[in-house]
């Protein structure tokens, strides 16, 4: 059974409407005010808040803006209830983030759904879909019902790229996002020179090219196949109404956005401080990290001059320092595969 947070001041209208819960079968917790309605919230985990505006102690702004901050919290649908005079204050609530609001006084059908609507969001988007073109178009299907993403376009775009296909370069304006039902994916800086600098790896699963499209700009990139590879492109306006109106989704992008500038910022670091050992090294156990299955020994047939890219230094010294690590037992060479044979001594290589 589902557990409802009822929180609201006035005593009849807060017992009438637990009492329309309890009768659909909801668990019904109830606070008085919005300081009593966080502490249950925090302790209880209510799949669903309903929470009257105006209230004393703590009012359902502070309410809605407490529990955000917490990640606990912050991802129960929050639904207000408002008196018809108060409609400033229901925009005001939906900006911070407020999932749907009712307006006093509302019927029984009204209330149970508005709450079935939310609930049932809810659940689609804490399923753990596979991560495969299945598993994509189960979620996009699935969010099609809701009835706020019934715009959501019944099209969508599977590509096959060869190794060394590009997928999009540098200057060119994004038309959507992509994700790699099979496959393995670079993405790359090219200097004036023409040298490049790989600074992303992805795999079957991941999501990639969704920056340029966030900050409404071109690439700055370019992703190629490091393998044949099928990607699945999914438009711009389906991206959109995904990140839109969905809370959940938006924050997943805003962390892996966040994952990748952190990532970048590091890489950064390391060209600038660390020896050429140190960044073939970590280059390998990077390799390793991304594509390594669940076999011991991670092997990958790579070239050196994308090996070379990823490290930032020329071909012939990238060369020169997997014969040393070959030399040292760390790693073995048979053509042009590299397999790792100590992981943990070249993560511990000294600088």
């Amino acid at each position: 059974m589902k557990k409802i947070l009822l929180i609201e001041d006035n005593k009849d209208v807060r017992e009438n409407t637990a009492e329309i819960l309890e009768m659909a079968n909801y668990i019904v917790l109830t606070a008085p005010n919005g300081k009593e309605g966080v502490a249950l919230a925090q302790s209880e985990k209510p799949d669903l808040i309903i929470c009257d505006i105006m209230m004393p102690v703590l009012d359902g702004h502070g309410v809605l803006h407490l529990l955000s901050k917490n990640e606990e919290t912050s991802s129960i649908p929050f639904i207000f209830l408002t008196a018809k005079s108060e409609r400033s204050d229901f925009r005001k609530g939906m900006e911070m983030g407020a999932d749907d609001y009712l307006t006093k006084p509302f019927d029984d059908i009204e209330l149970l759904n508005a709450i079935e609507i939310r609930l049932r969001k809810n659940d689609i988007l804490k399923k753990e879909f596979s991560k495969n073109i299945e598993g994509i178009d189960t979620f996009l299907n699935e969010v099609k019902g809701i009835e706020a993403l019934k715009e959501l376009s019944e099209e969508r775009e599977i590509r096959t790229y060869k190794k060394h296909d590009d997928i999009y370069r540098e200057g060119n304006y994004p038309k959507g996002i992509y994700f790699i039902n099979k496959g393995k994916v670079k993405i790359y800086l090219t200097n004036e020179s023409g040298k490049e600098l790989i600074t992303e790896l992805h795999k079957e699963g991941d999501f990639f090219g969704y920056t340029a499209l966030l900050q409404d700009e071109k690439y700055s990139t370019t992703a190629t196949a490091f393998d044949d590879s099928e990607v699945y492109m999914i438009s711009k306006d389906n991206f959109f109404s995904l990140l839109y109106k969905n809370a959940h989704v938006s924050k997943k992008f805003i962390e892996m956005l966040s994952n990748n500038l952190s990532e970048n910022e590091k890489q950064l670091v390391r060209l600038a401080y660390n020896s050429v050992r140190k960044r073939v090294a970590e280059a390998l156990v990077k390799l390793s990290d991304k594509y390594k299955k669940e076999e011991d020994k991670f092997s990958m047939k790579i070239s050196r001059e994308d090996l070379a890219n990823m490290v930032g230094t020329a071909t012939e010294t990238l060369i020169r320092t997997l014969a040393d690590f070959k030399a040292e037992k760390s790693i073995d060479i048979s053509g042009g595969t590299i397999t790792i044979l100590d992981y943990h001594k070249l993560v511990n290589l000294k600088n």
